[in-house]
């Protein structure tokens, strides 16, 4: 593997990390020696530095990871904050319709009534506000989801016990639908 591609890996590696990952773990996986990652991540850091780029390769924590310029904070919030006002999508109205009915519920649960993997809509509704951890089912030892306060005051309840029964709206679902579009609003 050249130089080159050395740091096209470690930069796709970079991409997806979650926390900083350090220079003998990318060693390894690149399968070169961790001195020829030292010196090609340093090189890549100062290199992003003299491109005045949007972001930032930094060591942190003992391993290295990409952040947005400090320079770049305000845009960057409102880009965060704007995206938190986007409408929900379907697969996120559908899954906050099952916790609203079902709640608490376990996000295994939410995926089996849904028949898909629900892990990054559930992340979405928690990080909007919309639904919170409500404890640990003793069997399983899942963590349990309900509605929170916002979702009642997005959607114009005092409290859950106000959902309009779901029987009348099956099989056609408009008017779940519509309640719950309104959450995005």
């Amino acid at each position: 593997m050249a130089q080159s591609e050395l740091k096209r890996s470690i930069e796709a590696i970079l991409m997806v990390v979650e926390e900083p990952v350090s220079e003998s773990l990318l060693a390894q996986i690149t399968e070169y020696p961790v001195e020829s990652v030292h010196d090609c991540i340093l090189e890549m850091a100062a290199e992003y530095q003299a491109d005045n780029r949007g972001f930032e390769l930094r060591q942190i924590s003992g391993g290295w990871r990409f952040y947005s310029h400090p320079d770049l904070a305000p845009v960057v919030e409102r880009f965060v904050l704007d995206g938190q006002s986007a409408k929900l999508t379907q697969a996120a109205l559908e899954t906050l319709a099952v916790i609203a009915y079902r709640q608490p519920v376990s996000r295994a649960r939410v995926s089996a009534i849904r028949g898909v993997n629900v892990e990054a809509v559930m992340k979405t509704l928690v990080s909007r506000g919309l639904v919170e951890e409500a404890g640990i089912e003793h069997e399983t030892q899942a963590i349990l989801y309900q509605t929170t306060p916002l979702f009642l005051e997005k959607i114009g309840l005092n409290s859950i016990q106000e959902l309009p029964a779901i029987a009348p709206l099956l099989p056609n679902t408009d008017g779940l639908d519509e309640i719950l579009s309104n959450l995005a609003e």
